[in-house]
């Protein structure tokens, strides 16, 4: 039994409902997919958020491949996450056309691992988007995320709603 199952059913338990427990990324990719940048898109697509880590939501035709954590890959002898995320580029006291060109290195990585067909960046980086686009060359098409962080709000209601209807659950309040 994962993590998530023992949290699901402790959780569930105690609140007397059904309960849906998933990452952070994996949420705002369902509100990218649904709502935003991904929005009719095929194939393979990658969201990753970039803030506080590297968080990674990974779909192939619409369904999401739970609990992806590509932040954690090997990237120049260490974790990706711990050379790349918001914070690591301060303490590094790096600009953008140095970062981008390293995270470049990284999403080249990702695209020989999974051939996407889209790539979406988000998390409190994406905002930034424009100061770091013009480093980055990708074979599959680049896009900021559509939703900002509000994304995995949309993602998790839009998941919660669905589990509550496939369960049958309905709670008056």
């Amino acid at each position: 039994m994962d993590r998530g199952t023992r949290a699901r059913e402790m959780l569930g338990q105690r609140l007397g409902r059904p309960m849906l427990v998933l990452n952070d990324a994996d949420a705002a990719g369902v509100g990218e997919m649904a709502h935003g940048a991904g929005q009719g898109q095929s194939g393979v697509v990658l969201l990753l958020t970039l803030g506080t880590g590297i968080g990674s939501a990974l779909f192939i035709d619409g369904q999401l491949v739970p609990n992806l954590q590509l932040g954690h890959v090997k990237f120049q002898g260490r974790d990706a996450e711990s050379r790349l995320w918001r914070a690591a580029r301060t303490r590094r006291n790096i600009g953008w056309k140095k970062w981008g060109s390293e995270f470049n290195e990284l999403l080249a990585l990702y695209e020989t691992y999974l051939w996407p067909d889209l790539i979406i960046l988000g998390g409190g980086m994406a905002e930034k988007f424009s100061k770091y686009r013009k480093f980055l060359k990708t074979s599959a098409p680049l896009a900021p995320a559509a939703m900002g962080n509000t994304a995995g709000i949309v993602g998790a209601a839009r998941l919660g709603a669905n589990a509550a209807r496939a369960s049958g659950a309905t709670h008056a309040r």
